[in-house]
């Protein structure tokens, strides 16, 4: 045997250099993937404008990257197992380079959608495979630290999307947002390949599950599409809406009565048997879910009527990556010693505690009165998820981590999708509510009179129609950060339902 092989044929794990060089850019491609979920949506409006369409038609760059990207990530443990773990990451992060410069010539809509939607097909299974590979390289007593580098990167990397896609625009124009993943691709895939040869998986040459897979695209694509067009199409008014609804109901039905009675399906969703696998990832879906409105929700505010730039608001929103990429290595640690449904409970119930603070806003708030809540809350992200993550991967046998981190992955992003949608029409609605009362209480004649004094009337009616604006807006998201943190604490409590592990998650993990 060579490389990392011992004298009994045994891979052993990287060392040294080695380690690091692989860890490093294993963390890197799983950054770069999740980073292109967030890094466009910034960018639409220089999109639409460098290519001479409507800031609506836009938006399908960045619904055509998350279609295909979930069609693809719970593909993942099938690739896997069909045509080897190293060789489908290693193609997948080639891939990813060559259409990210599709997208980045592109000269009309429909090519950089294309491209989009091929970028996001490469994509899909880098986020688990990369997840598995790291966990294969390190020594066994150093998996939680493999989980940790995986998990910050997951974390930190939509918080930074906004940013880096904002100043990106700015200063070089909206084609480097996918010319900066060229060169990074390059390198993942020709070092990790070099790196990593002697980590190939074994090839299971199953008959392919051609049925599976069409009723997979099917509702999964009618859900996001559904997910990302509701509230143009003002959700369930519109017969659109309805009709993706339908497909994706009766697509998922079809799709689930199928893959749990084929020999060979083209998902293992058998993994959700584990308890500890399905309780994980209940509470990875509530907490993610969560954790995107709030990622999501903040910006939004601060640019429409905070008056923050993009830029200014992309830096306060990353303000949660700092402690959490300082904490990360902690939350390894104590992983390996304490009850991983201890620390993910407690890292829980920390973001849904700071995130009821945030809930008693007021608009005369300065930068660091909204940042520095958001700088704690930070610290709770790490225990939320790098325990949590290694619980679920532990809890199934050892040739189904692949198809569980695929799986883990795909409801992960989705539930974010759902809360996104959720969210945003929810601030919106709750927004127009509370504005009505607002306006009730001040319709007296002589309460606008002395308000508006001797003041130009248009302009004063102007200027309070503003004001009652930003306040309902405030008090809106008041309201949806009272919800979120609910949400933290349903997840909080959700992980009770996994059973005790027997050991440490350090231990666990290992086999």
């Amino acid at each position: 045997m060579k490389g990392n092989s011992s004298a009994l044929g045994v891979i052993q794990p990287l060392t040294g250099g080695k380690l690091i060089v692989a860890a490093m850019l294993l963390a890197l491609a799983n950054f770069v993937v999740v980073l292109d979920m967030t890094i466009a949506n910034v960018s639409v409006s220089n999109i639409a404008g460098g290519l001479a369409v409507s800031l609506s038609e836009g938006t399908y760059v960045i619904t055509s990257y998350a279609v295909a990207e979930a069609i693809c990530v719970p593909l993942t443990g099938w690739l896997a197992s069909r045509f080897g773990t190293l060789r489908v990451f290693t193609t997948c992060m080639m891939l990813f380079g060559v259409f990210s410069a599709l997208c980045g010539f592109a000269d009309s809509l429909g090519i950089l959608v294309a491209g989009r939607v091929l970028q996001g097909l490469a994509g899909g299974p880098l986020m688990p495979l990369s997840q598995t590979l790291l966990m294969q390289i390190f020594p066994k007593e150093k998996r939680s630290t493999a989980l940790g580098l995986w998990a910050m990167t997951t974390l930190v990397a939509p918080v930074m999307g906004p940013v880096v896609g904002g100043y990106i625009c700015d200063n070089f124009g909206w084609s480097f947002i996918f010319f900066i993943n060229i060169p990074l691709a390059i390198v993942c895939s020709l070092v990790l390949l070099k790196l990593l040869r002697c980590f190939e998986s074994v090839i299971i040459k199953n008959k392919i599950d051609f049925i599976g897979l069409a009723l997979l695209i099917v509702w999964v694509s009618a859900l996001q599409i559904m997910l990302d067009e509701g509230k143009n199409y003002d959700w369930f008014e519109s017969s659109e809406i309805w009709a993706l609804l339908i497909i994706a109901a009766i697509g998922f039905a079809c799709f689930m009565i199928w893959e749990l009675t084929h020999d060979h399906p083209i998902v293992n969703i058998r993994v959700f048997r584990h308890r500890g696998f399905a309780a994980s990832v209940l509470t990875i879906s509530l907490g993610f879910g969560a954790f995107n409105c709030s990622i999501v929700l903040t910006p939004l505010w601060l640019q429409n009527y905070m008056g923050y730039t993009a830029a200014w608001s992309g830096l306060t929103t990353a303000a949660l990556g700092v402690l959490a990429v300082c904490v990360a290595p902690f939350a390894a640690k104590f992983s390996t010693k304490y009850d991983p449904r201890m620390l993910v409970f407690c890292g829980l119930g920390w973001l849904g505690l700071v995130t009821f603070y945030r809930a008693f806003g007021s608009t005369d708030m300065t930068h660091w009165q909204i940042s520095i809540p958001m700088l704690y809350q930070g610290i709770g992200m790490p225990f939320f998820f790098v325990p949590l993550t290694a619980l679920a991967l532990s809890s199934v046998d050892s040739e189904e981590v692949a198809s569980a981190a695929g799986l883990m992955n795909f409801l992960r992003t989705l539930s974010g999708a759902m809360a996104i949608s959720i969210v945003t029409t929810a601030w919106e609605d709750r927004t127009n509510i509370l504005r009505n009362d607002l306006v009730d209480k001040i319709a007296a004649p002589d309460q606008i009179a002395s308000m508006v004094g001797d003041m130009n009337e248009s302009l004063a009616l102007s200027l309070l129609d503003q004001l009652l604006q930003s306040q309902a807006v405030m008090l809106a998201t008041n309201h949806i950060f009272l919800v979120v943190s609910c949400a933290f604490a349903f997840a909080a409590m959700a992980i009770w339902l996994a059973p005790k592990p027997n050991a440490t998650t350090e231990t666990i993990v290992s086999h």
